[in-house]
């Protein structure tokens, strides 16, 4: 690495090109984002490993890839070029005129309980502001927000929010953010006229049906499973989907059994033509919260989005749905 008369001599802005390049994973594109040539991006490369004595990153493919002691490096290079251009150029944000348009990674049954509400927020304060949801995929979004890609993503990240926990008992600096929205409650779902509609639900027919299990990762085995195999029982999972509202509609003309937040279903109107039941077993609390890079804590534009999404999950619109 890098000794300190080097430090001394360093041309900080090949840190700027660095970050862009690790967030690209592609020269011709950093380039262009950062109105250079792409000789002019490689030369200032090829500085910034003399300095550092590392090769930094390798071609593969159609782009680079990192080196260990890059991606070590990255996460505190982009904190600080982010906190000097907020310190430098703090900027202001006013919602009625601004004209931002922010990415928010959250699963189907989150929107329909959050959207609504950032909609009536948006038209009330303000109207110029876009948003765009992407679908969740992961338990695991932080390569979305360390890339840039999304803004902040909604959902239940216990195994993120474990790690977070963990890097903060060991003293250092974790570079995500989160906050407790709401906690979920889930609940069996099948159709009207299923043989097991009829009085209560007990452990053993809900273990013996088949069952349809809503997996952002197509892995048959969830919170529902790790509670069952906890008591010594399992479940048949015969059936997996990426979105809530696929699993209501496969539910309703099946013998599938579902297990759905009970939210999801008021806020669409599924539930007048679904039979709902309670979960025969207890199950952890399935939290839902917000998380983003830490890089963007101090923005006021991010300020906003976050007390905007706070305020929406508090108020409940989705909930006057259907």
């Amino acid at each position: 690495m890098m000794n300190q008369g080097n430090f001394r001599t360093l041309d900080l802005n090949l840190l700027r090109v660095f970050d862009e390049v690790m967030s690209e994973r592609n020269i011709t594109r950093a380039a262009a984002n950062l109105a250079m040539t792409q000789p002019a991006v490689s030369n200032a490369l090829k500085r910034l490993r003399q300095a550092l004595g590392d090769e930094l990153v390798r071609r593969s493919g159609h782009g680079v890839e990192p080196t260990p002691v890059a991606l070590a490096m990255w996460p505190t290079v982009r904190d600080a070029l982010q906190r000097l251009h907020t310190t430098l150029a703090p900027g202001h944000f006013d919602p009625g005129s601004a004209g931002n348009a922010f990415v928010i990674a959250m699963a189907d049954a989150t929107a329909a309980k959050i959207v609504p509400g950032l909609i009536h927020i948006l038209e009330a304060e303000a109207p110029l502001v876009s948003l765009r949801i992407l679908p969740l995929t992961t338990r695991d979004p932080r390569d979305l927000l360390e890339s840039g890609h999304a803004d902040m993503a909604i959902g239940h990240f216990p195994g993120v929010l474990a790690e977070l926990g963990a890097t903060h008992l060991n003293e250092s600096l974790p570079r995500f953010s989160h906050e407790r929205l709401y906690d979920g409650e889930y609940v069996v779902v099948m159709r009207k006229g299923h043989p097991l509609a009829r009085g209560t639900l007990d452990l053993e027919a809900y273990c013996a049906a088949r069952h349809l299990l809503v997996s952002f990762s197509g892995r048959p085995f969830g919170f529902v499973d790790e509670a069952l195999a906890a008591a010594s029982r399992q479940r048949r999972v015969v059936l997996t989907v990426n979105q809530f509202f696929t699993a209501g509609q496969v539910v309703a003309t099946t013998d599938l059994l579902t297990v759905l937040p009970r939210h999801f279903l008021e806020a669409t109107g599924m539930a007048r033509s679904l039979v709902v039941r309670e979960l025969p077993l207890p199950v952890p609390a399935v939290h839902v919260d917000a998380l983003w890079h830490r890089q963007v804590d101090p923005t006021p534009a991010h300020q906003w989005l976050r007390q905007a999404v706070r305020h929406a999950s508090d108020t409940g619109f989705g909930r006057q749905a259907g």
